[in-house]
């Protein structure tokens, strides 16, 4: 695994931890928080990749 691979998905779940953590503290169940988390660190990925490369 390349360094700027490694950065991105680092970023990412970064990202996804944020977005999830700030909606179950919204007082979304945390399914629904989870769902959350892991759709923006999904969608965050694609968008890294053209802002980083």
């Amino acid at each position: 695994m390349t360094q700027h691979t490694a950065i991105i998905l680092l970023a990412g779940f970064v990202i996804g931890l944020v977005v999830g953590g700030l909606t179950f503290l919204s007082g979304t169940p945390a399914a629904g928080a989870v769902l959350a988390g892991l759709l923006s660190a999904g969608g965050s990925v694609p968008v890294l990749r053209t802002l980083i490369g």
